[in-house]
Formats: structure tokens, C-alpha cells, sequence
């Protein structure tokens, strides 16, 4: 039995080859409907030039099965967990690598009503049948339809704004070549038609699996120069851009700045607490001041989670949070079946803008200036857990408030700091905020980054 490396802890993501192939998908189209007994499971893919092929792979091990098939096309991974939950079917999968690079592909794998599959909840069954590959004939095989679910969601996603007090806007639109295009064209035609004065500047807009703008990962500093040279150029109201798959979403302010996405969590707390107060609102451990404090003001609980999108959207069910959000530009919604969405996002900060008359610099600015922060800075170690005691033995003298939910916390009266192990990668991630003062969040910085060169070389 040969292991399938390509199963992650919340997803499946390979190499194309020998870590991914039309052969492996094949098997992971058999596993899955074993493993959910499914009869009935609707796929969609990006735009990656291996998607297409990979996907009729797992169809048809879906159907060999025994498992009917809903084709909804390309896709970008949010428009598969909508129809998982609003079609009658026993569960979803998108074929996509996100941002990874161009030789890369995966899949993203939900049940019915678009609960994730991670680890704990079936995936490494599903890897065990798949490397097992010992599955038997079924008497009726399963059949292929396709679909698009299109319409449905462009008034789903409209429902959560009232467009009617949307101002002139202009907005520059960056699909990075990914999948996200087609659904920007789309409510550019319903704003029109419903008299919204939205402008779209499209930039890298059309689907294209090569790449020839490069990978859409516009968490990378270079990824970030077309979105902010179009706001400025055009003098936009906001920049948006998306990695491939648009299941998260990164906004620009009117002088073209990259937002922070821990400020756009605070933001859309603020916006879901103003419709609903008292409610509740996930976030993780990284930075967390700015969230807590927005709360706090609007009358909301803000409640911590361990990072990870199997782990927010399992906690937000329990408490039936309206919205919950990472720094890393997930944002996942209760009316979207606690899914994360790239496209709800920018929709509520336009209408913040609208609404509030106010721009999105001066939307997050006070609070970017009450927490400065330094973002997540990557650091490749071999001993992760040397370095992570090397710290909390630096600092043990002056007693923080120590938080293990995900790696660790450190809090001190006017800075805190986040270490924690990559869950995919050999790297530590380092979050620094403090209150008021960004020379406080650097010298930290410096700090820390002292301590991890020294416990590497000792």
C-alpha cells in the first residue's frame, strides 16, 4: 500500500505526479462516497489546467460508486459549498490549489450542508480507503449532470448588503487570472440592472491556468503592485483582489495601501454587531486586541479559536456566531452555513463605505493606530519547539499571561506577541501588537528575531 502524501490535516494538496494524479483522484473519488455512503455529490474546479482532467478523474470514481455527479463547472471553492448547502446533495468537492504553485493541484472536501472534512472528521478515512484501493463493483453506476448554481448565488451573496444605499462607487477588481472573475461579471450586470452605480476596473480578470501574471497570491508583497498602481491610477474607492480559488479576499484602501486582514476581522465585526447585538464573533489567537476592543464598544462577544478553518467553523456552529474571522483573510459567515467567503467581505465594506460616508482608510485607520501590528513574518527553523521554549524562557522574568490555544501568546500590559508552528510548512509564524505605538511592535520584532538566530545557531 503506497501512502497518499497528499492529504493535508484540512485538505488534499500535491504535487501534480506522483503526489497528484488523474489516477489518485480516481480513488479519492471512490473513497469519498464510500466513506459518506454518498448518493449524490456535486464538484467544481478552478481554473488550473490540470483541474479539468483531475476532475472528470473523480467523477469518475464517483460514479463507479454508484454516486450521481453535479458538474457546476469552474468554480472558485465557495460557490461549491453553496450549492452543498442549498442543493439536495450529500456533499461537495472543488478542485483547486489556491495560491500554491503552478505544478501544484488539490481538492477541498465538505459533507452535506458544507461541514468541512478535515482530519478528525473523515479525511484520513478517506485516505485509508483510497490507499487501500480495494473497493468493490456496485450494481448501477452512478450518472453525470451538470448545473450551474450561478443566479442562486449572486442573490445570496446581494442579500447581505441593501444595494439601493450603495454610493457611486469605483472599485478595482483583481482576479489574479484565478477563477473569480466570472462572479464579478456577474454582479457587475445584476448592480446595473439594478441601477447601483458600481464601476468595476478589471485587472487580471480572465481565467487563465498558466499564469502569466503569476500565481494569485496576493498575501506576497510583489502580487500587490497591479491592484495598488490601478487604485491609484484610477483614483478607486477600494482595491480587491483574490487568490485563485477567491475563497479569501485582500482589500486596498483609496491611496492603494494593503489592509491588514486582521483590521477587515474588527471591520466586519463592527458591521454584523450594528445588525446584531450581542452576538457573537470568532477569532483566533494570533491578534486579537483590535477584535476584542470592537466587540467590546458594540455591545459583542468575541470569543478565541485555535487557527484553522475546520477549527472555526466547528466552533462557530456550537455558538452560533454570526461571523467569524482570521488575520489571514478567511472570513466565514453563519447565513453562508459557516462557511468562509471572498466575495461577502468587500460586499459589507462597500456599503460600510456607502453608508458611513467615510473611506476605508479612515474606516480602519483609527483602529490600525490604536493597534499597530507587525503582520505574520515566517521564520524557517529546524527545531520549532526549541525556539518557541527559547522565548517563553526569555520572558518567563516579566510573568506575561501565557495562552497555549495555537502554538503560544505572550501578553504584557501594552504588547502582546503569537508564535506558532506552520501546519503545513517548516516554518514559525510571528504575530507582535501592542497599544499605540508601532516603535514598540518593531523593537519586539528585533527582539524575537534575535532569540530565534540564537537558539538556531547554539
Amino acid at each position: 500500500m503506497t501512502p497518499l502524501t497528499c492529504f493535508k490535516a484540512y485538505d488534499i494538496r500535491g504535487r501534480l505526479g506522483a503526489e497528484l494524479n488523474e489516477e489518485i483522484a480516481y480513488r479519492i473519488g471512490r473513497a469519498y462516497a464510500l466513506f459518506l455512503d454518498a448518493k449524490r455529490i456535486v464538484i467544481g474546479g478552478d481554473m488550473r489546467l490540470s483541474s479539468e482532467p483531475l476532475k472528470q478523474a473523480l467523477a469518475k470514481g464517483l460514479m463507479d460508486a454508484g454516486c450521481d455527479v453535479i458538474d457546476l463547472g469552474m468554480t472558485g471553492t465557495e460557490e461549491v459549498y453553496f450549492a452543498a448547502f442549498t442543493l439536495d446533495v450529500d456533499g461537495g468537492i472543488e478542485v483547486t490549489a489556491s495560491h500554491n504553485p503552478i505544478d501544484f493541484n488539490g481538492m477541498k472536501l465538505v459533507r452535506r450542508g458544507a461541514q468541512p472534512i478535515s482530519g478528525d472528521t473523515g479525511l484520513k478515512d478517506i485516505r485509508s480507503l483510497a490507499e487501500a484501493n480495494a473497493f468493490s463493483p456496485v450494481s448501477q453506476r452512478g450518472q453525470l449532470s451538470q448545473q450551474s448554481c450561478l443566479d442562486a448565488y449572486i442573490d445570496h451573496l446581494l442579500g447581505y448588503l441593501k444595494a439601493e444605499q450603495l454610493k457611486p462607487l469605483k472599485l478595482v477588481v483583481n482576479a489574479g487570472n484565478g477563477a473569480a472573475g466570472h462572479v464579478i461579471d456577474a454582479l457587475e450586470q445584476r448592480f446595473q440592472a439594478m441601477g447601483a452605480q458600481v464601476e468595476f476596473i478589471k485587472v487580471y480578470h480572465d481565467a487563465d491556468g498558466t499564469f502569466p501574471n503569476g500565481i494569485p497570491n496576493p498575501l506576497l508583497p510583489d502580487n500587490r503592485t497591479a491592484t495598488a498602481e490601478a487604485v491609484r491610477a484610477y483614483k478607486a474607492d477600494m482595491g480587491i483582489a483574490w487568490d485563485g480559488d477567491f475563497d479569501r479576499c485582500f482589500l486596498f484602501d483609496e491611496h492603494g495601501e494593503f489592509i491588514e486582514g486582521y483590521y477587515i476581522v474588527g471591520l466586519l465585526a463592527e458591521a454584523f454587531l450594528q445588525k446584531e447585538k450581542g452576538a457573537k464573533i470568532i477569532h483566533d489567537p494570533r491578534l486579537t486586541w483590535n477584535t476584542i476592543d470592537v466587540c467590546q464598544q458594540y455591545a459583542g462577544q468575541a470569543i478565541q479559536c485555535k487557527t484553522g478553518h475546520a477549527f472555526i467553523k466547528e466552533r462557530m456552529r456550537k455558538e452560533n456566531a454570526i461571523y467569524g474571522g482570521e488575520m489571514s483573510a478567511h472570513h466565514y459567515f453563519r447565513d453562508f452555513a459557516y462557511c468562509d467567503s471572498g466575495m461577502i467581505p468587500w460586499l459589507l465594506v462597500a456599503e460600510l463605505i456607502s453608508t458611513q460616508g467615510k473611506t476605508l482608510s479612515q474606516l480602519v485607520g483609527e483602529r490600525m493606530a490604536a493597534y499597530p501590528c507587525s503582520g505574520e513574518i515566517n521564520y524557517t527553523v529546524s527545531d520549532a519547539k526549541a525556539v518557541i521554549q527559547a522565548v517563553l524562557d526569555h520572558y518567563a522574568g516579566l510573568k506575561p499571561k501565557l495562552d497555549r490555544t495555537d502554538g503560544i501568546s505572550l501578553e504584557f500590559a501594552d504588547w502582546r506577541m503569537s508564535l506558532r508552528s506552520s501546519n503545513t510548512e517548516p516554518l514559525l509564524r510571528l504575530n507582535v501588537e501592542a497599544k499605540n505605538c508601532p516603535v514598540l511592535v518593531a523593537d519586539q520584532v528585533k527582539t524575537i528575531e534575535r532569540i530565534i538566530s540564537a537558539s538556531q545557531n547554539s
